[in-house]
């Protein structure tokens, strides 16, 4: 049996070879060009590299808690609002949109951004920035998906991806970029939606002018982006926005930061999370508890069971 398994794992292998020579970018990352795992493994015989490492993803428990984990507001009242789990599949979804239409490995892209949030803490910024309060040498939430992706043992390049997909330094591979930049072409669209839905905006806040050259609905946004994501990279051979486009995002970025996320209508939920997080720390440290596991343990939380376990405290 396992010479039969080894005989279809190397004919699937050379087919997937061959379809990749034919229909990748010469900038594409190969699946079976990869550089490999912390931890040696024997290769599957169905799937990729790449493809095992989404689906090592997808079936693990941290992956499962984002669906508990806010994006921008506390436990709201509404099945509308976005998860971090609804925020991560629409980024994937996105990304490979981007990555197919650039000739870039789809299957590599999609593991990146399936996993590149697998370590953010509870309630979204907030809680992140709670906890980089709290932690000696501070706290990131892609270096801690990075640690849990380590843990899955996945591909170097997914590693890469999920731990650049924010902070200064770039990923290696085109396929991280793409999901670096739709990240925020992502949360940014959909915050404005979900703001919209908790009242703290109104359609008549948004900027006109970044509006006149993104579009006036989220959508029409997201396509705008997309669009001369494509182009602009396709042109430079690199992962790139056009200029006019990139900096009327970074401008709607910087509204989001100066209205939502940090505006004043937020400032309770904050606060909250602060409080929240500051308890749960304080408590599990006071009583001696390693604080790398503590760190572990709080961003493994959903906002609901944080605060449950709060107030219980």
């Amino acid at each position: 049996m396992p010479e039969v398994a080894g005989r279809v794992g190397d004919a699937f292998a050379a087919r997937i070879r061959a379809a990749e020579e034919r229909a990748l970018s010469p900038l594409a990352v190969r699946s079976y060009e990869t550089r490999g795992r912390e931890r040696p493994e024997e290769e599957c015989a169905v799937r990729t590299p790449f493809q095992r490492d989404r689906d090592r993803i997808l079936h693990s428990k941290p992956f499962r808690r984002l669906k508990g984990k806010t994006q921008v507001f506390i436990d709201p009242a509404g099945d509308h609002y976005r998860t971090r789990m609804t925020h991560t599949l629409e980024t994937t979804g996105i990304a490979r949109v981007v990555a197919r239409a650039l000739g870039l490995n789809e299957d590599l892209t999609e593991a990146i951004g399936l996993g590149h949030d697998l370590g953010h803490p509870p309630f979204g910024h907030a809680g992140e920035a709670a906890l980089d309060g709290l932690v000696a040498g501070g706290f990131r939430h892609n270096e801690q998906s990075a640690r849990i992706a380590r843990r899955l043992n996945l591909t170097h390049e997914v590693v890469d991806g999920i731990l650049t997909h924010t902070g200064d330094v770039e990923p290696t591979t085109l396929e991280g970029r793409i999901v670096r930049v739709v990240d925020r072409v992502a949360y940014i669209n959909h915050d404005i939606d979900d703001a919209i839905r908790y009242g703290i905006l109104s359609e008549g806040d948004l900027p006109r002018e970044e509006l006149g050259v993104l579009g006036p609905t989220g959508s029409r946004r997201i396509d705008t982006l997309v669009h001369d994501l494509v182009e602009a990279s396709a042109a430079a051979g690199d992962i790139v926005q056009g200029e006019e486009v990139g900096a009327a995002m970074l401008s709607l970025r910087a509204f989001m930061f100066e209205r939502v996320y940090l505006g004043p209508e937020t400032r309770p939920e904050h606060e909250r999370a602060h409080r929240t997080i500051r308890r749960i720390h304080g408590h599990l440290t006071g009583r001696g508890d390693d604080e790398a596991g503590v760190v572990e343990f709080v961003a493994g939380m959903t906002d609901r069971f944080a605060l449950s376990y709060a107030e219980r405290l």
